[in-house]
């Protein structure tokens, strides 16, 4: 079928994926107020199908369904067909995943949602075959001609259940957080941890940033080390597995098997992010050069393919690209034959397979091979009877010689638009490369980006826009979009001492305040007041792949409280903690953000100033220790900032090291105020 025989209004988006289904036969419209005024007008069911532009299940369908002109008719003729970009329209995603998993037990994507015309849903699932799709929306329609109150009763009692899921209430009991309950917290969650091959037990395994990035850290504070050596385990086989590119760099989502082997290949800016953080701190506690390899080389993956001229950063690469045979396919361009491996490498091949089991343990399908590691590198030197050094050098020429060509394959599809939120975490990945492994070039990426964001994000009237393309700001931001910013510019001003980033992280702080505060429960809703309602207001509690914003921002709170010497600050990050504790109590996992914080109040956290002409120089050599429990304020010159002011002497930089602004007596040698430090509970 000729596939532009047929144009719908989604022609007009900048979306990637709403543009992939703009010559559907399918009606589609594009969410807004007009398409559901309309929807009222004719008072037709509206049908909700939410994807990605990179989602493997999203295209399968589209292929199956929506380029069908069958399955078209019987969409146009009795629905309000909505496309979403779950990427652009996070809150309304919500909505509807939460709809989904309470009438199915379960979510993902593709999802697809039947609503009243007023939005309240009524039915729902994630992929469905052509057949059953056709047969499901028959049905619906039926019924909603025939017993539309019995359609509108059960869209009553669900759409009750969606205001009442994830309802947070203010906690009053006052509650210390210890060393104890982060403990009994770790204990209950080891039961779902797998020590053997890392991430959680069975299938499949997705990278979880931050579940790591707190049991790095509790580990080290709670001197546990067989929750050190499981984090480790669990980082050393993602770096060794399939879910990373062996060859460019980078990870892609999960892996579909329990040993990282095998991904669905799409690449997301938001988990190469958060792993670029993981993989630097992983690096500062135990100086282990796989952890730094895997950020050096998954750098020049963000630059070389998701990086544009302005500094900002793209959102994704899509899994699928077209093979050999001309044909749309998952992972063709990421895979290698045997005989294409010995025709490039020729006699490399057999060490190549060794390092990389091109073997029955690194097979796949379709004679198809996903590179795979198994042994380090000094196994397998003493295997080839080479030093270390020289197989280092073997290997990267491996790399760039399967790079360049593999750069002659059709390329997988570009999300070229930018998010501020997922922006902003690769933002927070560069400045924590450039904390640990002070290369100036992370750093230089990191201010270009943080520049794009306050140049074209953050709006006239103080609010930050969510997305960006084509030299074109849209979206009023999400609390995902302050949150991250937030912390990313708070951990800008750490490394370079410049107020401008600080200053920045407290009005967009003020103004989520402003605009997003729900002082009946001291939490923060997930859209503005300024916001078209959708069926209800959500707040975002659970921390996932990416963490929830309220526990995002419950620790920036934190940190500012001590920045700033502001009570308010402290006393909301506080309260924010403790409606949380019983959820965390019940699933760590869950809530690994929220137990960072937890951290912070557990033991002593430091507030480290230095002030006077080296005070850049000396904040560089501390930021090169795993120290999680600090944060660093200083200045070159004089500062009104309630941890430097008086403090600043012309000849000689000090480094005071304190606790709640009590602190003890200053220091010329950073060796000598490191030794004032305890990182233990």
């Amino acid at each position: 079928m000729n596939k532009h025989k047929f144009t719908n209004s989604l022609i007009n988006e900048t979306s990637p994926y709403l543009l992939q289904h703009a010559h559907n036969p399918v009606n589609w419209y594009a969410w807004n107020n007009e398409t559901l005024e309309l929807a009222k007008k004719e008072n037709k069911l509206i049908l909700i199908s939410i994807g990605y532009s990179s989602c493997h299940w999203c295209h399968v369908m589209e292929h199956e369904s929506f380029e069908n002109e069958e399955v078209a008719a019987v969409m146009n003729a009795n629905y309000m067909n909505i496309k979403v970009d779950r990427e652009e329209r996070p809150d309304i995603d919500q909505i509807y995943m939460n709809s989904v998993q309470l009438m199915t037990g379960s979510g993902g994507w593709p999802l697809n949602c039947v609503a009243l015309p007023d939005g309240r849903p009524v039915w729902g699932g994630t992929y469905f075959q052509k057949e059953n799709w056709i047969n499901a929306l028959t049905q619906i329609s039926e019924m909603y001609a025939k017993k539309p109150n019995d359609v509108i009763n059960y869209a009553v009692k669900l759409t009750e259940g969606i205001k009442n899921s994830d309802l947070i209430t203010l906690n009053n009991n006052e509650f210390e957080f210890s060393a104890l309950n982060l403990q009994q917290i770790t204990d209950k969650w080891q039961l779902y941890m797998d020590f053997d091959l890392g991430g959680r037990t069975g299938a499949p395994k997705f990278p979880m940033p931050n579940n790591y990035q707190f049991l790095l850290r509790y580990g080290t504070q709670a001197n546990n080390n067989s929750i050190l050596e499981y984090a480790n385990t669990t980082l050393t086989n993602m770096a060794y597995g399939g879910i990373y590119d062996q060859i460019g760099g980078g990870f892609s989502r999960y892996s579909v098997d329990k040993k990282w082997h095998v991904p669905h290949f799409e690449k997301m800016l938001y988990d190469n992010g958060q792993l670029v953080s993981l993989y630097s701190e992983a690096y500062q506690a135990t100086k282990n050069e796989l952890y730094k390899n895997i950020v050096y080389q998954t750098l020049e993956f963000i630059e070389r393919e998701l990086t544009n001229q302005e500094g900002a950063f793209y959102s994704s690469l899509d899994a699928d690209s077209i093979n050999a045979k001309g044909k749309l396919e998952e992972g063709a361009y990421y895979v290698w034959t045997i005989s294409e491996l010995k025709a490039i490498l020729g006699n490399d091949f057999n060490q190549f397979s060794e390092f990389y089991n091109v073997n029955y343990y690194g097979f796949w399908e379709h004679d198809n091979y996903v590179l795979i590691r198994k042994k380090s590198d000094k196994e397998i030197s003493e295997n080839y009877n080479i030093s270390e050094k020289e197989l280092t050098e073997k290997v990267k020429y491996w790399q760039k010689t399967l790079l360049k060509e593999r750069n002659k394959r059709e390329t997988p599809r570009l999300d070229d638009k930018s998010l501020t939120s997922w922006n902003a975490l690769m933002l927070k990945g560069y400045i924590d490369a450039y904390k640990v492994f002070n290369e100036p070039h992370f750093l230089e990426i990191a201010i270009k980006n943080a520049t794009f964001i306050l140049a074209k994000q953050l709006q006239e009237n103080g609010n930050l826009h969510h997305s960006y393309k084509n030299g074109k700001s849209t979206i009023n931001g999400y609390l995902e979009d302050y949150a991250t910013v937030i912390d990313a510019f708070i951990a800008l001003y750490e490394v370079t001492l410049n107020e401008k980033w600080l200053v920045n992280a407290k009005q967009l702080t003020d103004y989520t305040f402003d605009h997003f505060f729900d002082s009946e429960t001291s939490m923060f809703y997930f859209t503005s007041d300024e916001d078209s309602n959708l069926i209800t207001r959500k707040m975002e509690i659970e921390d996932n792949v990416i963490p929830a914003s309220n526990s995002i921002m419950a620790k920036n709170l934190f940190l500012l409280s001590h920045f700033y010497t502001n009570g308010y600050y402290l006393k909301v990050s506080k309260q924010m903690l403790q409606n949380v504790k019983d959820r965390a109590e019940k699933y760590g996992s869950g809530a690994s953000n929220w137990l960072q914080l937890g951290c912070n109040f557990a033991g002593n956290f430091y507030e480290i100033a230095i002030l006077g002409k080296d005070a850049l120089a000396k904040a560089l050599e501390i930021h090169k220790n795993y120290i999680p429990n600090k944060l660093i304020s200083g200045s070159v010159l004089k500062s009104n900032l309630p941890l430097l002011e008086g403090r600043f002497t012309e000849k000689e930089t000090y480094i005071y090291v304190c606790v709640n602004n009590a602190c003890k007596l200053p220091e010329k040698e950073t060796e000598k105020a490191l030794a004032q430090l305890k990182i233990t509970f």
